[in-house]
């Protein structure tokens, strides 16, 4: 028998439809059951790639026992995260308060109105089926004090909510304090940031990355390419296929959580693409070319969206679809091949993994491969394609589809792949057919046979106006622009604080949670405010539309009060205060010239914006002679670039 999950579109929920647990999803129905039978919501949020929440479930909700405590005591509601970010957040936040830390599987105990009073990650049998009973204890013998903690708790994580902005924008001060904050944390051996576990932590390296732009600072560049080659080198990197797993459990990036998430991918793609412009290094064009044919070929729909992830485990085991053994190395390649695989990839008999092998390249940084290792790597991959695949979790979202639109635009603009580009174009497409309702109003989640669902949060639209304008800058299509002005609008109309500036997570149409949130720090995807700063002053210089630079500084005057608590977790909305202090610089092409269209695209310009093809509104339009590139800083426009030379000159010097 199924319960009431089987009717829902998310791979998540749908993982946990046979339980004999009595599943809610999240919804008035759950929370009026609660109500009417006087007892606690027990939630648990979790999505469907999630190493541990298999394991819980598997301890936990699939054993009878454990389901008769829940569903005598509880009305017990399931959450993908992935499709309601915001329910996670809030309640994410709770638990970091009463516990220090967080991440999933999460448990949260709830009045039935909502209010969390307490709750924790992963636990196994014993303690859950023991915490069950403690909570039932005081459930019914001292509510007041479990209602007190809920007041003091809901309370607490309503302040994002509420914070007042600074009276001035951020600048180079706080920049280079942030900087300074990061410098401090560097893993000056391995790379990346602190110890294990440890995650790519991508915008902080974006950050550091503009620093060496800015000021030629070989110390910032020497942390992203040690970090960036460190990577690419460990298990965390997928050597035969392409794309990077979630985080690494040791700090040498050796052993990782093996699920693949489209976001990781859409914002480590971007960055090494970053650094080969910079550099021009080949190791990092290639770690570029993979992870972005991993996307092309395993996450993508027919139609052109992207899917979401792909799962850590298969047959049962984490990792065994990418793991391998001397002896499977000479099955498929034979003994003299198989000793120079091993090699370079750091096979052993004893293994790096529960017996078997990550694959990985004991040379750090050395990844361009030999013909005759090139040759492994295409018969290895072929080999494993005939394993049981991970799990795929096939929900389309809007938010991590914009991070992949925006690196697809950006890294078609900048190589010349037009089939990157028409994928990046394919998307777009998508998720204006599939993704918005008729009136406009963005969606967040979409599936294959149940359509799209939940509204859309800040962090899609947000991430909308940077994909958008990224698309217009590649492909010169005016229509583009006018979908990011559209997006940009609805950000401001539905999610806009009058009072204090910033976007709240939910809109003023959405589910009123028990409080209502900012997104104003980075987790793995970057924040809502600050993807919302960064796209709002990029669309304002290529508009020349002043409002969208105004709400901008509103969102950097917010975010100034929580800067010196936590600048490692502000790395994108650092990079909006960079792009504001250096002022932004845009270069019009008006008429035929594509090398002026590629020199600008190929160049690490994270202060550019670039209007060319399709007339659109622009102060540099208008009266301009055919044929030549003009450069403009704060609309001061300078006199016309007829050079691909010239125009570099200035643009670098």
């Amino acid at each position: 028998m199924t319960n009431r999950l089987s009717a829902e579109t998310s791979p998540y929920l749908r993982q946990h439809a046979d339980n004999p647990v009595e599943w809610y999803a999240w919804g008035p129905e759950a929370f009026a059951a609660a109500c009417d039978r006087d007892v606690p919501i027990l939630l648990s949020v979790g999505y469907s790639a999630c190493h541990w929440c298999h394991v819980m479930a598997h301890e936990c909700f699939e054993d009878g026992e454990v389901a008769e405590v829940m569903n005598r005591l509880f009305v017990n509601v399931k959450v993908d995260r992935e499709e309601r970010p915001d329910v996670d957040a809030l309640y994410m936040e709770a638990v970091q308060r009463l516990t220090g830390r967080g991440g999933w599987p999460m448990t949260v105990f709830l009045a039935p109105d909502g209010r969390p009073f307490w709750g924790g990650t992963y636990y196994p049998k014993p303690q859950f089926l023991q915490l069950m009973g403690a909570i039932d204890d005081a459930w019914r013998n001292r509510r007041d004090e479990l209602q007190g903690q809920a007041d003091g708790l809901t309370k607490a994580i309503a302040a994002t909510g509420e914070l007042t902005p600074a009276a001035q924008v951020p600048g180079l001060d706080q920049l280079n304090s942030g900087l300074l904050a990061l410098a401090q944390r560097v893993d000056a051996e391995h790379g990346g940031f602190g110890g294990a576990p440890k995650f790519p932590q991508t915008m902080n390296l974006e950050l550091i990355l503009r620093s060496h732009a800015s000021n030629g600072s070989e110390r910032a560049l020497e942390v992203v390419l040690l970090t960036l080659d460190a990577m690419a080198s460990g298990g965390i990197y997928d050597h035969l296929g392409g794309g990077f797993a979630r985080y690494s459990v040791d700090a040498q990036w050796v052993v990782p959580h093996f699920e693949k998430m489209l976001y990781d991918q859409a914002l480590l793609a971007r960055l090494y693409l970053h650094a080969w412009q910079v550099t021009g290094e080949a190791r990092l064009r290639q770690v570029l070319d993979e992870t972005i044919g991993y996307v092309l070929r395993d996450l993508r729909h027919e139609a052109g969206g992207f899917y979401s992830a792909e799962d850590a485990d298969s047959e049962g085991h984490e990792g065994k679809f990418y793991v391998w053994t001397p002896a499977q190395l000479r099955e498929v390649l034979g003994d003299e091949l198989a000793e120079q695989a091993a090699t370079w990839w750091g096979v052993t008999d004893t293994g790096n993994f529960e017996g078997a092998n990550i694959l990985l390249r004991p040379a750090r940084g050395d990844l361009l491969r030999p013909a005759s290792i090139e040759e492994a790597r295409q018969r290895l991959f072929a080999a494993r394609e005939q394993r049981v695949r991970p799990g795929l979790d096939d929900k389309v979202l809007t938010e991590w589809n914009a991070l992949m639109l925006t690196t697809l635009a950006e890294a078609a603009a900048a190589t010349g792949d037009a089939s990157w580009q028409a994928a990046a174009v394919a998307n777009a497409e998508f998720l204006l057919a599939e993704l918005r309702r008729p009136d406009g109003r963005w969606l967040r989640s979409w599936q294959a046979g149940g359509g799209a669902r939940h509204l859309a949060l800040a962090a899609d639209v947000a991430a909308l106006v940077e994909a958008f304008t990224a698309l217009a800058e590649a492909t010169g299509q005016a229509r583009w622009i006018e979908a990011a002005r559209e997006a940009a609008d609805q950000l401001l109309d539905l999610f806009w604080d009058v009072d204090h500036g910033g976007v709240y997570t939910t809109g003023e149409d959405g589910e009123q949670l028990v409080v209502r949130q900012k997104d104003l720090l980075d987790d793995a995807t970057p924040a809502a405010n600050s993807m919302a700063a960064y796209g709002l002053q990029r669309l304002g210089a290529l508009t020349g539309e002043r409002r969208y630079e105004h709400q901008a500084d509103r969102i950097l005057q917010l975010a100034a009060s929580v800067l010196p608590q936590a600048p490692a977790a502000l790395g994108h909305l650092l990079a909006a205060v960079d792009l504001r202090r250096a002022g932004i610089t845009e270069v019009a092409i008006v008429g035929d010239r594509p090398d002026l269209v590629g020199a600008v695209h190929r160049a690490y310009l994270p202060t550019t914006v670039l209007a060319w093809g399709e007339p659109y509104p622009s102060p540099l339009w208008d009266g301009r002679k055919d044929g030549l590139a003009y450069v403009c800083r704060d609309y001061a426009c300078q006199a016309p670039v007829a050079a691909v030379d010239e125009l570099m000159a200035q643009l670098t010097g």
